[in-house]
């Protein structure tokens, strides 16, 4: 039911696929795979085999590490609309790099790596109009890295809180957001321990830049937010 109502517009939103003419998305099309996981269940395990990429339709993907201790380190949570496992196509060893498990009911659609090698091979203009997306992306990592490991705990979280604000809501400086991740996975995400998560979340309280009640979070005053350094 999915793959029929996919549009070339709507699979064009996918940085892989946005290059693609007509005929090369009837192919990809072809190799859609509608694959359906309940809460905790398994995509994939680091080191197995990989041979498709995937887009989330509902729900959360988490992907993340196992360290030689047995402490779990969060890598990404993805959103409904967001990509991942792309960069295994382009690997000589083609193994997925990371662990994956659902958080909730979850819908994916998993894009047959194959044929995506395929059609690359067949086209230098693809390759190029590709090339010129992923360096988009690579940009945007780049950014991401330094703000992971550049700024401070308070910072990266206040940001973080920050982005969940709601595009209607983006003039307002009183904003209830609500998280639709577990605060644990949010701390891993940001690389923060998940006592110093609760503490800085306390600060801001005591500073009355927000207000939290369970997964609802009120941002009390966006603009000092925005200019706090912790």
């Amino acid at each position: 039911m999915i793959k029929t109502s996919l549009s070339n517009d709507v699979l064009r939103k996918h940085h892989l696929l946005g290059g693609l003419n007509d005929d090369q998305l009837e192919k990809i099309k072809k190799t859609i795979r509608i694959i359906s996981l309940s809460d905790g269940e398994h995509l994939f395990e680091q080191g197995q085999p990989a041979d498709r990429f995937y887009q989330v339709v509902s729900g959360q993907v988490k992907l993340y590490l196992i360290s030689m201790e047995g402490s779990e380190r969060v890598i990404e949570v993805m959103q409904a609309g967001q990509t991942f496992a792309e960069a295994v196509i382009f690997m000589e060893e083609r193994c997925y790099p990371v662990n994956s498990e659902s958080i909730g009911k979850t819908e994916l659609l998993a894009f047959e790596s194959d044929a995506f090698r395929s059609i690359l091979s067949e086209s230098k203009e693809t390759c190029f109009r590709l090339l010129a997306d992923m360096s988009k992306r690579l940009h945007q990592r780049l950014n991401e890295i330094d703000y992971l490991t550049l700024q401070n705990a308070t910072f990266r979280l206040t940001r973080y809180l920050l982005q969940q604000i709601p595009d209607e809501h983006a003039d307002d400086n009183v904003v209830d957001i609500k998280l639709t991740t577990s605060k644990s996975i949010i701390a891993s995400r940001l690389s923060i321990q998940p006592e110093t998560f609760s503490r800085i979340l306390k600060k801001l309280g005591k500073l009355e830049l927000i207000s939290v009640k369970g997964k609802v979070i009120t941002l009390l005053d966006v603009e000092a937010l925005r200019d706090f350094e912790g």
